[in-house]
């Protein structure tokens, strides 16, 4: 009885655990995937959820705007950035949960079955337009250094301070 009794029980624990890797509502929590509107600091807006790019840090750096799109593209030099980079669907893996119950997460562009996409904070990172975070990957760190040696983005020529005659 004792033996048939245990068989059970892990036999509905086996049941229950198939069931909970399989539900389409796990795999769904951890990545999201679909249109992404750029908010103001340079976080993402998916499906009611708000994403920061895991990793990095955005700083402003005042307001820009892009005239030869129609409409006008406005906003700190990373927005304009991202929203020019993404122009579409984003696929996110959702990292950690923020106090303000906004996350923080791995983004990409270009995602598909096959292929991993770009990472836009690698991007962002790379153009020069955010830092690494000190807890952010090696590969991260590095890209902010290259940028910064290059002169790239924040640590380029002031653009705005420039007087023509």
């Amino acid at each position: 009885m004792v033996a048939r009794t245990r068989s059970f029980v892990l036999a509905v624990g086996a049941v229950c655990l198939a069931a909970g890797l399989l539900s389409p509502a796990t795999s769904q929590a951890r990545e999201v995937s679909s249109y992404a509107r750029v908010n103001d600091d340079a976080s993402l807006r998916i499906n009611g959820r708000t994403i920061h790019l895991a990793g990095i840090h955005v700083p402003d750096t005042g307001t820009t705007c892009q005239t030869w799109r129609n409409p006008p593209v406005c906003g700190s030099r990373a927005v304009v950035a991202l929203r020019f980079k993404i122009d579409g669907f984003v696929r996110c893996e959702l990292l950690s949960r923020n106090n303000d119950r906004s996350f923080n997460g791995w983004c990409r562009v270009g995602a598909s079955s096959f292929e991993e996409g770009e990472d836009l904070a690698a991007y962002l990172l790379q153009q020069g337009w955010a830092v690494a975070l000190p807890d952010a990957s090696f590969e991260y760190l590095t890209m902010e250094k290259i940028a910064r040696a290059r002169g790239l983005g924040l640590w380029g020529i002031p653009v705005d301070n420039i007087r023509r005659r």
